[in-house]
């Protein structure tokens, strides 16, 4: 009975116990039981904002995300949610002490930085664990772009990019407004980023297609909702049958290396599933409440994806690597876009604003070193196939035989192949972090890869001149 109490995070010893109850009859862990249920409690949340706070009191309304937000944090995690209030009140501190400097820029990076490290370091696990870290680095984010864009406030406008002329914040942000903003029920957990001048544009209740209404969001979020627990039937259901420990096993160590691949492409595919469920499902209550609301497209049809974080269609149809890059977790790539790559421009090197925001999204996630394996392995794809891409369109030869209707179907099934196993390749490190099973799986198939990997690289020029004619390079 202690255990149950201990494990319930926080939550009434008989909720505890029948929690885990639950979610052993399921097959899951009692803390992914309880991340889901949190996701999911956000759509009543979202209903009674609409209904009994819309365009009330400003006051009220931040009160009443912060309530909720720390009810989810308490839920999951107990008394541990306090280090997101010190941190939230810290941050508050920053502002208004520092103001729009340089110096509460710095502050914050290295204050909201080393307290997630060093949270990552005193919580670790050779497993992938749901504790407090977890929504804390979502929340680092969301206090580090917040800094960054109410220093854009001390700019003249027209100095300002029209991206953070977009995101500016041009007034003082108050105590509730900042524990609101950071709290914010809808994206505490897992996210979406989403800034400052967005929030206070929820809670004046601006973000709506008809003005002065509440917004026509109910079938769009109901829509999200519903695909994102498809996938988590997908997930549910195939899961089982590509386990992440099989990988380390000696039997998978044994197998064919076509197997292995193709075991590596399978569970690359279903694992990405879980996330898929809880970005859909959150996206969802950020419709419902409105965040979601993007204007309306030229047709005058309401957009409702300013807080999506999957792009499906997309997603599931690219048969690039980058494509897949270019649809998963699209608000944090936004964020390290806007927040570091493109502040990195006084470089004056593109290939090395790209490495330093892929170096800080490894450290962003954790200490382990499969993070950085992880990022630099997507980092190196990423590169071998544009170079492949490119030779492709500059080769005749090559964009003929591609141009050929009755085999467009076989390479693009061959692509996808290709994409989903090398998907899967990149993302083992990030979820067999520790040293030990990492080791494992990199004797297993990990070596192969990387050296053909580096083969592609250093083969590439001399395929292009094979490829690419000195004609052709003229014609150009």
């Amino acid at each position: 009975m202690a255990a149950a109490e201990a494990g319930s995070g926080g939550g009434a010893f008989r909720i505890g116990t029948s929690l885990a109850e639950i979610a052993a009859s399921l097959g899951s862990s009692e803390q992914a039981l309880r991340l889901i249920l949190s996701i999911l409690m956000g759509y009543p949340f979202a209903l009674f904002q609409r209904y009994f706070l819309f365009q009330k009191e400003l006051y009220l309304i931040h009160l009443s995300n912060i309530l909720m937000g720390i009810s989810v944090a308490y839920f999951n995690f107990g008394t541990m949610f306090c280090h997101s209030l010190i941190c939230v009140l810290v941050q508050f501190l920053i502002l208004r002490l520092m103001g729009r400097t340089i110096s509460a820029i710095i502050t914050t990076f290295c204050f909201q930085m080393v307290y997630l490290m060093a949270g990552y370091y005193y919580t670790a696990t050779e497993n992938y664990d749901i504790k407090w870290t977890m929504p804390h680095c979502v929340l680092t984010l969301k206090l580090i772009g917040l800094v960054i864009d109410y220093y854009d406030g001390r700019k003249e406008v027209e100095s300002l990019t029209p991206e953070q002329q977009k995101y500016v914040v041009q007034g003082v942000p108050t105590l509730l407004e900042v524990a609101g903003f950071s709290y914010f029920y809808g994206a505490f957990m897992v996210g979406p980023q989403f800034s400052m001048t967005r929030y206070q544009k929820l809670v004046k209740g601006e973000l709506t297609d008809v003005p002065g209404q509440r917004p026509n969001s109910f079938l769009p979020a109901l829509n999200r909702m519903m695909l994102g627990l498809f996938f988590m039937v997908v997930y549910t259901v195939a899961g089982p049958y590509f386990p992440e420990e099989y990988m380390v096993s000696d039997d998978y160590l044994n197998q064919p290396f076509w197997f292995r691949c193709v075991y590596i492409l399978m569970w690359g595919k279903v694992m990405l599933n879980k996330y898929v469920t809880c970005w859909l499902i959150t996206e969802g209550v950020c419709i419902l409440t409105g965040l979601g609301y993007n204007g309306k497209d030229e047709k005058g049809k309401p957009l409702w994806n300013a807080c999506a974080n999957m792009k499906v269609w997309l997603f599931e149809t690219t048969p690039y690597f980058t494509g897949t890059i270019a649809s998963f977790n699209t608000n944090t790539n936004d964020w390290v876009a806007r927040y570091i790559y493109k502040r990195l421009k006084f470089l004056g090197n593109k290939l090395l604003s790209q490495a330093l925001s892929l170096l800080f999204l490894a450290i962003w996630h954790g200490l382990h070193c499969g993070y950085l394996v992880c990022f630099q392995m997507e980092f190196l794809i990423v590169i071998v196939e544009r170079q492949m891409i490119r030779l492709v369109q500059d080769s005749k030869l090559l964009t003929a035989l591609t141009s050929i209707t009755i085999l467009r179907p076989v390479f693009y099934v061959l692509q996808q192949a290709v994409h989903w196993m090398f998907m899967g390749y990149s993302l083992v490190p990030f979820c067999l972090f520790s040293w030990e099973k990492w080791i494992k799986v990199y004797k297993s198939i990990y070596f192969i890869g990387h050296l053909w990997f580096f083969t592609l690289l250093l083969i590439m020029p001399y395929l292009r001149k094979i490829l690419v004619p000195r004609k052709e390079k003229k014609a150009e």
